[in-house]
């Protein structure tokens, strides 16, 4: 496995949190299963995904409703002068009226909507996967810091160590107070830098609580491991599967639901009829009689042009949408394959020479410090040496994990690498 901090990214896309998952001990370190769980509870850009899937369905059953029918009440040759004064030669007419959408108006308004919801749906799915891939990377910077600051307080450790060698040698006219400042000057250094990655830890905290619905963060640390083994598919296997993310699949939907509004467009010109029944009373003969209408609207001067060519307009966009879309992706894809392949030859360099080597170097200065063949200086240069090699792995395994999850995240699969020789 080449990832083991709790559990995959992408085995994580279905997972439904509980509350034996959120819940959270301050004293307890936060797993990645938590983490994700917590993250997709707390989520507001999913919650209103969400909304958005109510908001298309309440849409899509509005499309399918019919028409209501109307009812209408006229009284004629009422309330005049001569024989129509008052209402001795009323006439009362009660009627209703029915439009009957023709031409498909209705099923293509229902299939708009049904492609609206789907939209919708995929979107939310897209944007699931988006918390998800969030999530493991701001988990993966807080798990690279802690390993970062670990590193550091073995050098000011090891900094420290010397501190009896200096003493002696100092008591023995060896050396001179110079050298004793030197490496406190060295191990504050590294106090600095280790106070930098602190700051950005505690930065990198607030930014994971914040994704997991909390405004500050409520565990002391995260628990994992950072592991790189394998080699990764080629590119274009990657490109093939960022053609499945929601992103572009719901271009199909977005395709068909334009698709349906120009059909709509094209169809309103086209006339609808209405009919009419009704009872008419004469007040003066005290007859009765049934009243019948039949309307039909001429569309001589509106044939909807302006909305049919912008609905073309709006179809025709989609493609070029979801074309700049795919583009974007392949780009974020790139970047992070790259880095990933980067971070792979990186951390084959780092542990095949420059971390044993400088470690070797170390171990060998600083026994000769002690009998008196190396000068403090070049004891300085090899612990830096071995420490800035054990903080560039520390750096390509923390790119290297994001590069993974910045990937999963565009793919919605797990990014399996084919066994190899490990870095």
């Amino acid at each position: 496995m080449f990832l083991k901090i709790g559990m995959r990214l992408a085995c994580a896309i279905a997972l439904l949190a509980s509350p034996a998952l959120v819940s959270l001990s301050h004293s307890q370190p936060l797993t990645l299963r938590t983490a994700l769980s917590r993250a997709l509870l707390a989520s507001p850009r999913l919650t209103a995904a969400e909304r958005d899937v109510g908001i298309a369905t309440g849409q899509r059953i509005q499309a399918g409703v019919l028409i209501n029918p109307e009812v209408s009440y006229e009284q004629d040759n009422s309330f005049g002068s001569g024989p129509y004064r008052g209402t001795k030669s009323a006439e009362s007419t009660l009627q209703i009226s029915q439009l009957f959408e023709l031409f498909g108006k209705r099923a293509a308004r229902i299939a708009a909507g049904r492609a609206g919801v789907e939209n919708a749906a995929i979107q939310r799915q897209a944007v699931r996967l988006e918390v998800l891939s969030e999530t493991a990377i701001a988990f993966l910077t807080i798990l690279g810091l802690q390993h970062r600051i670990a590193i550091l307080d073995e050098q000011v450790v090891a900094l420290n160590r010397l501190t009896p060698l200096l003493q002696r040698r100092l008591d023995a006219g060896a050396s001179s107070p110079a050298e004793t400042g030197r490496a406190e000057v060295a191990a504050a250094l590294v106090k600095v830098e280790r106070e930098r990655a602190a700051a950005l830890l505690d930065s990198a905290r607030r930014e994971l609580a914040v994704l997991m619905g909390d405004t500050f963060p409520k565990f002391r640390a995260v628990s994992g491991r950072l592991e790189a083994t394998g080699r990764p598919p080629s590119f274009q296997t990657v490109v093939k599967a960022i053609d499945a993310n929601p992103q572009l699949v719901r271009w199909t939907a977005v395709y068909a639901q334009r698709n349906a509004e120009l059909l709509i467009a094209r169809l309103k010109p086209y006339p609808d009829v209405r009919v009419a029944a009704g009872w008419r009373h004469y007040n003066d003969t005290n007859d009765n009689a049934v009243r019948l209408t039949l309307s039909v609207p001429i569309p001589l001067f509106d044939q909807n042009q302006g909305n049919i060519l912008s609905a073309q307009e709006n179809l025709a966009k989609a493609r070029a949408e979801r074309e700049a879309n795919r583009n974007t992706l392949i780009t974020i894809a790139g970047r992070a394959y790259d880095s990933l392949q980067g971070s792979l030859r990186e951390l084959s360099i780092l542990r095949s020479i420059a971390i044993p080597k400088s470690r070797q170097a170390s171990d060998v200065i600083l026994d000769g410090y002690g009998q008196g063949r190396f000068s403090l200086l070049e004891v300085l240069d090899a612990q830096a040496s071995f420490t800035q090699a054990k903080l560039r792995e520390q750096e390509a395994l923390q790119n290297f994990h994001v590069a993974i999850a910045t990937i999963e995240g565009l793919v919605g699969n797990p990014f399996s690498l084919s066994r190899g020789s490990a870095p």
